[in-house]
């Protein structure tokens, strides 16, 4: 519809619910990533099926997404923002219905694959939408709002997830997603289908998708399972990387030359797209990688429940929630260098804060700097997400914000799977240094084993409980060395977004047309 013939954009109440019902659209899809995590051993075990097999439940929903989320510009182009946010929303709470009714894990994966596949253009559509329709003074307020279902999500859902299977049963993870998704399609249809945006009818891409789809697939594949089989020393994750670096290689040359590509790389010419995207996938990359860690350690080595570790990790989304409207009200009054650079510094000083824990922290103690860093998060994600976008047509938005999440998500796949074998290799490291200081000719082991054996423990128990001690330690080191090198990365960043050059209109002049 052109745009002389649309009518006036929603304001007030009107402009209200249609925030909440995008908002709820991208919480919905943002929270599914997570919230299975925790459920897989009673998935699992309901569907006679291994842990290993259930994880595929994860591994399915991640690879399809990841597949899907860069054609959102070409989709949207072909049939319509509106058309394809509420299409893929209806379609995520049907198959999100069929996932709770599942009778064997097999057909759980092929809901989940549907699932991730029509969630995929959902989150960068959500936050096409709500630029459109917001007026160009407002535009920070609609990213901030935005941003807050994404912080927010991933901390809530593995708590909700836990609680639910607790308490419930597994299939309420899904269930639960049913009522939110009708009414996000509901309300976005009635509010926003007489303000469709143009329809571009172009051909299809059809080799540019295939090697999309191949070399994506194969990569996302890599990267779940590479820490479980050994990363290059298994045959398979070889043949993945090799069939990712190829295709992804001829990706790139095919959509820079072809007429109609899927994906417009050509987006990266425009200099501040660039930086804002390298700087939020880093960061988010590191972010990412620490959240996974944190409840592991705490699990594994503290003897916290999911629960308690999720409620440890929880409190990033308090100060996140209270000053994301705050941003969102300064974002065209400050440098977003500025802003930015004011996130990572709290980063930093989080991280180089945690990485001096030992294995008597207390939950007060790892309560306070995930609470501070909700400070960061807040300056984080709706800084970033305008600069990238700043000096876009409208009509760019859309493949923009798809290519960037793109981008973003699979930095968190990277974050995961690197951050988990570094904790890993490092633990092993330590332990091995540590316990060559235990044997019969050390006066503190002998010591300690022989107060051991007065508290009534026998000699083979001894060892075993001296032996776990250092297996604590050799993991609270590893873990402190993380949080360090996270604080060095984020600092590393802040001369990245120095790159970036102002003007920086709130996601580009043009933002309220189309």
């Amino acid at each position: 519809m052109p745009a002389q013939m649309q009518p006036p954009p929603p304001q007030g109440g009107v402009l209200a619910l249609m925030t909440l019902a995008l908002s709820l659209g991208t919480f919905m899809q943002v929270l599914d990533t997570s919230i299975a995590n925790v459920s897989i051993p009673a998935i699992a075990g309901d569907l006679g099926s291994s842990p290993d097999q259930g994880a595929w439940v994860i591994t399915s929903f991640a690879v399809s997404n990841a597949i899907m989320l860069p054609l959102t510009g070409w989709l949207a182009r072909r049939f319509g923002e509106v058309k394809l946010f509420v299409v893929a929303t209806t379609l995520f709470t049907i198959a999100s219905w069929a996932c709770g009714l599942a009778p064997n894990l097999p057909t759980l994966i092929a809901f989940r694959v549907c699932q991730g596949a029509v969630a995929g253009p959902m989150i960068p559509l959500s936050q096409s939408l709500l630029l459109a329709n917001y007026p160009d003074h407002k535009k920070g307020m609609a990213l901030a709002l935005w941003s807050m279902t994404v912080v927010i999500a991933p901390i809530f859902g593995p708590i909700m997830g836990g609680w639910i299977t607790d308490n419930i049963s597994w299939p309420w993870i899904f269930y639960i997603n049913i009522p939110v998704g009708m009414f996000s399609a509901f309300v976005t249809w009635q509010i926003l289908r007489k303000r469709e945006t143009p329809i571009v009818r172009r051909p299809i891409d059809a080799v540019g998708l295939v090697l999309l789809a191949t070399g994506v697939g194969s990569l996302q594949i890599l990267l779940d399972k590479g820490n479980e089989l050994g990363w290059f020393g298994s045959s398979f994750i070889v043949t993945l990387a090799a069939i990712s670096t190829v295709a992804l290689s001829f990706f790139i040359v095919w959509e820079l030359t072809e007429e109609h590509p899927v994906v417009d790389l050509h987006l990266f010419l425009n200099r501040n797209f660039t930086v804002g995207v390298i700087a939020v996938s880093l960061g988010y990359m590191t972010f990412f990688g620490n959240v996974v860690i944190f409840p592991l350690w705490l699990q594994t080595q503290m003897n916290y429940t999911a629960t308690w570790a999720g409620l440890a990790a929880a409190p990033i989304g308090l100060l996140s929630v209270v000053l994301s409207p705050v941003v969102g009200r300064i974002l065209h009054r400050v440098d977003l260098r500025i802003l930015t650079t004011f996130s990572f510094l709290v980063f930093a000083g989080v991280s180089f804060w945690t990485s001096h824990f030992n294995t008597n922290v207390s939950y007060y103690e790892l309560f306070m700097p995930r609470f501070i860093q909700g400070i960061g998060m807040a300056f984080f994600f709706i800084p970033l997400a305008s600069m990238s976008l700043s000096g876009l047509r409208a009509d760019q938005f859309a493949s923009a914000a798809g290519l960037s999440n793109f981008l973003r998500i699979l930095a968190g796949s990277f974050g995961t799977s690197l951050s988990i074998t570094l904790w890993e290799r490092r633990s092993i490291l330590h332990y091995s240094q540590l316990i060559e200081h235990i044997s019969a000719f050390s006066p503190i082991s002998v010591r300690a084993l022989q107060h051991l054996k007065q508290l009534g423990l026998a000699a083979g128990g001894a060892l075993d409980l001296l032996s776990g001690l250092v297996t604590q330690q050799a993991v609270m080191i590893a873990t402190d060395e993380l949080f360090w090198l996270s604080g060095v990365i984020f600092l590393g960043l802040i001369v990245v977004v120095w790159f970036a050059r102002p003007p920086f209109a709130a996601a580009g002049g043009s933002g309220g047309e189309h």
